[in-house]
């Protein structure tokens, strides 16, 4: 009985086995890079129109079988050009594969578990490689690694305190009070990027001014903790046309990130040190005191003039960072493990910024039909970030430094430093304070894509996919007991401030992805999936005040207080999408995501987001006859996004208190919406694409209009309910904008090659509806300068209060039309913004640069505002703003101090050399074992042309999560880097 049933497993092998010998013929051959002539290992060859398709191995080689002739196979590797070779019998086919010179075979996403080639996108969706963030010069963070390399962005650093922190926009404003950050998706990981403030308003009293905002103290956001090294492409989608997809998180953009992998070929070994300096990107300088002038502020005959923002800011600090790599790939397997160590001093005694990051990348394919990859990374990071920015008691650094006069002599004595005419000396401030930001953060991500068919016309894969990233934030504040202001018995006595902030995220998703190849040449791409994400932040703030003697714990404290916040939030949903390519000639998606949020009003509640696009790549009609446009490709797309609303919208406030001895609690002013909804974005995109001579010039042009409806703003309810606001959706917001691109490979020769790229955009934002009356915020009152938001006006719109003493009836009725008192003084929206990239290559050598112009966008400076009430304003004695010609600078301005804000409104548009590195590789075997030795020279923000009264207009006293990025306070000034970089591969 068994040698029959072996005799019959023999008959239908045979049965299926001979039929497939008669009729499958293969064809056979070699992929090799045309420059160096080395193999390609894991490149692809798949028969056009099915999934019958191959790998090349280690050696380059490949054999694919084929069921009939004539075919045509398609060859394709990451960063080379993609052919397709027509083969009419079983042959030998070699294929020799160019490195792409466009960019128009780059992968994009389109879906939640699909991309296609960038030349059959139906959207403008931004690319940015690895040589392009850190190939040109070494980055402190991935915020600043991204400034003017691509289009339709708003990117500005908060201030030059080390660590990072920026503010970063896509295509205008997209919300009043929310969140204007996009959302970052690390390996399929939804990282947080919040700024969480220190808690040190009870030293600065920065928010008993005329904003009441906490969020004043220059604290870092947490994207800055991704090591760009370990990046290997990042990817935007800029509106709401190609993040539908994500839904209610997507409002602000999002964001993509994939980090580096193993390929296929020799294991590599990477070893990189770079030694950089840092120094003050520029100077304000002394006022030139007459001595009238001194004798009036109270300065004694002849005095020696001290410098002390010379001897605060003018040093040059030696910064180091160390990285190591090693990668590699077999057919099953694939690794990148990668280390980084980053010091960077800050310009200023006792602030700094040190960074570790490890990083381990693993990908096993256990069969034909299930693999899995999975992300780790470990980062310890600590930002000693000093004590600047607005402060109403004169005990910031800047602050202080305003109403510091050269004259006095504020060095310490027998180590007791005095206490100066500014309420507070700025070098004992430095010396002794204490600002400190500690993290420990893991990220991690797995992948798996589980193959249930694999026919030559239909595909079906089940993918899972989950991450997580969890940090805790350790907070530290010392202000001692020692500090001149605190030795006053009725003084705080010395503070401590401890911050504990553990935020722990997660997601899940499981989709369905189905492909399905037609004969006549189309292709559907259907994808079906769920998702589960949880939101959980924990802060934990203690504030500890009589500080006993030197002691700095909080146990040695007289007071103690302790706030906590928690904010959770878990979203659910679901995700359809169909993609439809006939022939690359026609391509077509519709989607539709849905979401629920414990956010919302109502958490069982489904929003819903549709998307639909369509891509027509006229030049590969067969109608297509202009020999000198190769590459043509109108594209028009649609799609909604989200911003959920905030979890404490949803209920009314209450305050803790005593009542009759007893704790309890009495509602706040802010009154619960049971029915509050997400802020609702739509927008229609449209452009197209233009390839010339051979792909040499590629052009982008694309045009949008965003609108944002349902607005997420207060409400003023009668006081008679016992509270005083109350969240609504009461307005929409429209953006429209304009994004140009052309990158030209100007030269192309064995040893000398140029690619330039340059990129243009420009935005304009309307309040087109607003159901409640119009109302100011985001500045500290409108004799300073602040923003209206007003329907049939611009979001970014920056007025004020005038003298109306100075101005003719008719001109007020001209410039102050709805009669409310304020003048408009500016715009903190840009003209345009512009960047130039330029990459050169001549033998051994490399030469890279980019250049960034941001034309126009007003700044409201306070900074000089500070410095003209003391009088100590570097330009005082300067004329020409005074209409009259009477009254210098200084006087001018401060004759308009709390009146007329429009001296302090400045344009903050610059031209800067972001970016240039000059580096040169050794000839080949200089080194024994090693493979390429790199060295180099580069430099950041080297040359800064701007207008700007102050260190630099890129500065928000605000941080980045508000509308109001443009206000400064006496920030932490911007610094330049040069950096000498050596970089070997073994």
């Amino acid at each position: 009985m068994k040698e029959k049933s072996i005799l019959l497993k023999w008959l239908l092998f045979s049965f299926f086995l001979f039929p497939a010998m008669l009729f499958a013929q293969q064809v056979t051959g070699k992929m090799t890079d045309k420059a160096s002539g080395i193999p390609i290992a894991g490149g692809s060859v798949l028969v056009k129109n099915t999934t019958n398709g191959t790998s090349t191995d280690f050696d380059g080689n490949y054999t694919l079988n084929v069921d009939s002739f004539p075919v045509t196979i398609v060859y394709s590797y990451l960063g080379y050009t993609t052919q397709e070779i027509v083969v009419n019998s079983a042959s030998v086919v070699n294929v020799v594969m160019e490195e792409s010179a466009t960019s128009l075979d780059e992968i994009v996403v389109t879906g939640l578990a699909s991309s296609t080639k960038r030349s059959n996108a139906a959207n403008a969706v931004a690319s940015v490689s690895a040589d392009e963030l850190t190939g040109v010069t070494v980055q402190s963070g991935l915020d600043g690694a991204l400034s003017g390399k691509f289009t339709g962005a708003e990117i500005k650093a908060n201030s030059g305190a080390p660590g990072g922190g920026i503010s970063m926009r896509l295509r205008g404003v997209t919300s009043i009070f929310g969140d204007q950050q996009p959302l970052f998706i690390v390996d399929g990981v939804y990282v947080d990027n919040q700024s969480i403030g220190l808690g040190n308003n009870i030293v600065s009293e920065a928010a008993g001014g005329g904003n009441t905002s906490t969020n004043q103290d220059d604290a870092s956001n947490r994207i800055a903790d991704i090591d760009p090294e370990d990046i290997e492409s990042v990817e935007i989608l800029k509106g709401a046309s190609a993040a539908a997809i994500y839904g209610s998180r997507a409002a602000g953009g999002v964001v993509l990130i994939t980090t580096k992998r193993g390929r296929q070929g020799k294991p590599q070994v990477s070893f990189s040190q770079v030694t950089g300096f840092r120094s003050p990107t520029q100077l304000l300088g002394l006022r030139d005191y007459t001595q009238e002038q001194i004798t009036a502020l109270g300065g004694p005959d002849n005095p020696v003039l001290r410098d002390y923002e010379a001897e605060l800011f003018d040093h040059t600090r030696v910064s180091s960072t160390t990285r190591f790599s090693t990668s590699g790939a077999n057919d099953k397997t694939d690794y990148f493990f990668g280390a980084t160590h980053r010091n960077e001093p800050g310009l200023v005694d006792n602030t700094g910024y040190k960074k570790s990051s490890i990083r381990l990348n693993i990908g096993q394919r256990f069969n034909d039909w299930l693999d899995l990859y999975v992300t780790t990374n470990y980062i310890n990071s600590e930002s000693d970030r000093g004590f600047f920015n607005n402060g109403n008691a004169n005990r910031t650094v800047g602050y202080a430094l305003a109403f510091t006069y050269p004259w006095e002599d504020l060095s310490p004595v027998d180590g007791v430093f005095p206490q100066g005419g500014a309420g507070s000396n700025v070098l004992e401030t430095v010396a002794i304070t204490t600002n400190r930001e500690e993290v420990n953060r893991f990220i991690g991500s797995a992948k798996t894509n589980i193959k249930l068919l694999t026919t030559d016309s239909n595909r079906l894969k089940l993918v899972f996919e989950g991450g997580f990233d969890q940090y805790t934030l350790r907070t530290t504040s010392i202000f001692p007991s020692a500090l001149t202001y605190f030795r006053d018995p009725s003084s705080l006595g010395g503070v401590a401030i401890s911050g504990t902030t553990v935020n722990t995220n997660f997601n899940l998703s499981a989709f369905l992805v189905h492909n399905l190849y037609l004969d006549n040449g189309l292709e559907f791409t259907t994808q079906v999936g769920s998702f589960l994400q949880d939101f959980d932040r924990n802060t934990v703030t203690t504030i500890g005040t009589g500080l006993n003697g030197s002691q700095t714990s909080l146990s040695q404290a007289s007071n103690i207080s302790t706030n906590q916040l928690i904010i959770p939030q878990r979203d659910k949903g679901f995700f359809v999408q169909e993609e439809i390519n006939y022939q690359d000639q026609i391509i077509a998606t519709l989607g539709i995501r849905g979401d629920k949020s414990t956010n919302n009003g109502n958490a069982n509640q489904f929003y819903y987001y549709p998307k639909a696009n369509l891509a027509v790549n006229l030049s590969k009609f067969d109608f297509w006859d202009f020999e000198t446009i190769n590459y043509f490709k109108p594209r028009i797309a649609y799609g909604e996004a989200g911003r959920f609303s905030t979890f404490n919208q949803r209920f009314a406030t209450m305050n803790a208190q005593f009542i009759d001895g007893q704790s309890g609690l009495s509602p706040a002013n802010l009154r619960g919406n049971s029915n509050i909804g997400p802020e609702r974005q739509s927008e229609l995109e449209f452009g197209f694409d233009l390839g010339v001579l051979d792909n040499k010039f590629l052009l982008e042009v694309s045009f949008y209009n965003k609108q944002v409806k349902d607005l997420l703003l207060n409400s003023q309810v009668p006081t008679s309910s016992g509270f005083t606001q109350a969240p609504v959706n009461a307005g929409t917001l429209q953006n429209k904008g304009v994004e140009l691109g052309l990158n030209v490979n100007v030269l192309e020769k064995e040893d000398l090659s140029w690619n330039a790229n340059f990129k243009w955009w420009k935005n304009k934002s309307e309040i087109t509806e607003l159901d409640i009356p119009s109302f100011t915020t985001g500045g500290f009152a409108a004799s300073l300068g602040t923003f209206l938001i007003q329907e049939g006006k611009s979001a970014t719109q920056i007025v004020g209060t005038y003298d109306p003493d100075a101005y003719t009836a008719e001109e007020m009725a001209r410039r102050d039309p709805e009669g409310d008192g304020f003048f408009v003084y500016g715009n903190a929206e840009p003209d345009f913004q512009m960047s130039w990239y330029n990459e050169i290559n001549y033998k051994n050598f490399d030469f890279t640069f980019l250049w960034h112009w941001k034309k126009g966008g007003d700044n409201i400076n306070l900074s000089t505002l500070l410095y003209d009430l003391a009088g100590t304003t570097w330009d005082y004695n300067d004329t020409g703003l005074d209409p009259s010609g009477q009254l210098n600078n200084g006087d001018y301005r401060a004759s308009q101090a709390f009146v007329n804000p429009d001296p302090y409104i400045e344009d903050a548009g610059y031209i800067r050399l972001r970016e240039i590195g000059v580096f040169y590789t050794l000839p080949e075997g200089l080194i024994k074992y090693a493979t390429k030795i790199k060295v180099g020279l580069s430099g950041r923000n080297l040359i800064n042309i701007f207008d700007y009264n102050s260190y630099d207009p890129e500065v928000s006293n605000f941080g980045n999560n508000v509308l109001a990025n443009n206000i400064e306070v006496t920030p932490y000034p911007q610094s330049k880097f040069v950096n000498f970089h050596l970089n070997v591969n073994f």
